[in-house]
């Protein structure tokens, strides 16, 4: 059985439920162990981000290190560069 990856922050992940279900995401940021702040950069802005339960989420094999890196270091992310960096996963996965 393969074993999930751990969602931290810089994660690209997809939902599985909901009305955004299929859309891709970056995790901002935890909320506890349930629930993950996900924003698009396009529909859901890093200024309002989603709050999703993380049992809704698909967790992708991208990490973002350079966005993960800002974020770590509490430094603001910009919508570009998530919209930028889900378009070339986006890319790359076909």
């Amino acid at each position: 059985m393969k074993k999930e990856r751990p969602i931290v922050p810089g994660t690209v992940v997809r939902s599985k439920a909901g009305r955004d279900e299929g859309r891709f995401f970056m995790v901002l940021s935890l909320e506890g162990e349930e629930f993950a702040y996900v924003a698009d950069g396009d529909l859901r802005k890093v200024e309002k981000p989603k709050l999703k339960r993380i049992k809704h989420l698909y967790v992708t094999e991208e990490l973002v290190s350079s966005l993960q890196n800002k974020l770590l270091a509490g430094e603001r992310v910009e919508n570009h560069e998530i919209r930028k960096s889900l378009e070339a996963f986006k890319q790359k996965e076909g």
